[in-house]
């Protein structure tokens, strides 16, 4: 196939993802090269390679893959908070808001930590203290950033209930006392205490019904557009990537494989593994009556192999996939794959 069937690609250094270049603003966040390890019992699993993004006030990027991808290390290394050791940052840099947050005092990021950027952690049920009510535990949070009294506080706590409609009268409830959607919701008033301008999302719908997932998905939209809040969601359920992102970015053993917008990620995918999780999903308006799985299983982070990551299980891959990690090609305006066949991935799925 000729190089110029789709003339707007372009080849860019592997170990930078090509975003970063193409926006002539400073991003209110602007993740670099970053690389980051765990070792534990002389192993070296490889959890972050080379990951590289950006995200601007009031957008939501979607981190998107596989359980083991890497998606929560990289958000525990936005927010400064990993376990060293086994964890280990081996290269990168991560710019908040024009400071990178890498080279910052453990004091400095005590105070930046829960102010400027927030995390609403996975699972509800070990987010909270048992012993704490929940007003407590709100109160916490707003008293280390805040100089106010505990009358103040406590008023405070109650208004970020309300904002995540639970009556204030609750503050003196003990997490116990909540449903699973109701401790969700006030894991995110915690992290929405001190208005924080960035909000990382790390799966806040798992392990919750359909109904309370809708309503959490409609609180959280509400907030960014209330408080024009930058959000990081971490997922691996590509239905609430579609209610929620504008961006988009696919997570394959540690690595970005396909960037772009919601637009360009669910209606134009290019790289095999991208393509592989949507013929996954069951889809009402099929005639298929069998789901189409990815072959084989992700790969171990401890002996990743050599080249592309996904080729052991590319229905697409060649000898030469195994021989060297593919560039990064823009093969649209702000739509990136880290793919040497995407031209080939294309073609066949337009004309399959």
């Amino acid at each position: 196939m000729k190089s110029d069937t789709f003339p707007e690609a372009k080849t860019m250094k592997s170990d930078t993802f090509p975003e970063a270049k193409t926006m002539k603003h400073v991003a209110f966040l602007d993740v670099k090269n970053l690389e980051v390890i765990y070792t534990q019992n002389k192993r070296t699993v490889r959890a972050v390679n080379h990951v590289s993004f950006q995200l601007d006030r009031g957008q939501t990027l979607g981190l998107v893959g596989e359980t083991g991808a890497g998606k929560t290390t990289i958000a525990k290394a936005c927010m400064g908070i990993l376990p060293t050791p086994p964890a280990r940052i081996l290269n990168g840099e991560i710019w908040l808001d024009a400071e990178n947050i890498l080279e910052i005092p453990k004091e400095k990021m005590l105070r930046i930590r829960g102010k400027k950027i927030a995390m609403v952690f996975q699972d509800p049920m070990t987010a909270l203290n048992p012993l704490q009510t929940i007003g407590e535990q709100i109160l916490e949070v707003i008293e280390l950033h805040n100089a106010v009294s505990r009358h103040e506080g406590l008023k405070r706590a109650g208004q970020m209930l309300e904002l995540v409609g639970i009556p204030a009268a609750r503050h003196v409830e003990y997490p116990h006392q909540f449903s699973g959607g109701m401790k969700q919701r006030v894991v995110i008033a915690m992290a929405l205490a001190c208005d924080p301008e960035l909000l990382l999302a790390d799966e806040p719908t798992t392990a919750l019904d359909v109904t309370i997932q809708a309503q959490v998905l409609e609180l959280i939209k509400g907030l960014r557009e209330k408080l024009n809040t930058a959000m990081i969601l971490i997922t691996h359920d590509l239905g609430v990537v579609a209610e929620i992102c504008d961006k988009v970015a696919v997570i394959y053993a540690g690595q970005i494989i396909e960037s772009g917008s919601k637009e360009d990620i669910f209606d134009r995918p290019a790289h095999p593994y991208t393509i592989g999780l949507f013929q996954s999903l069951p889809r009402l308006t099929a005639a298929e009556k069998w789901l189409k799985p990815i072959e084989g299983m992700p790969p171990d982070p401890t002996d990743l192999p050599d080249g592309c990551s996904f080729h052991p299980r590319c229905p697409y891959a060649s000898k030469e996939c195994a021989l060297a990690e593919p560039d990064c090609i823009e093969i649209g305006t702000g739509h990136f794959c880290r793919c040497t066949k995407w031209m080939e991935v294309r073609t066949c799925q337009m004309h399959p």
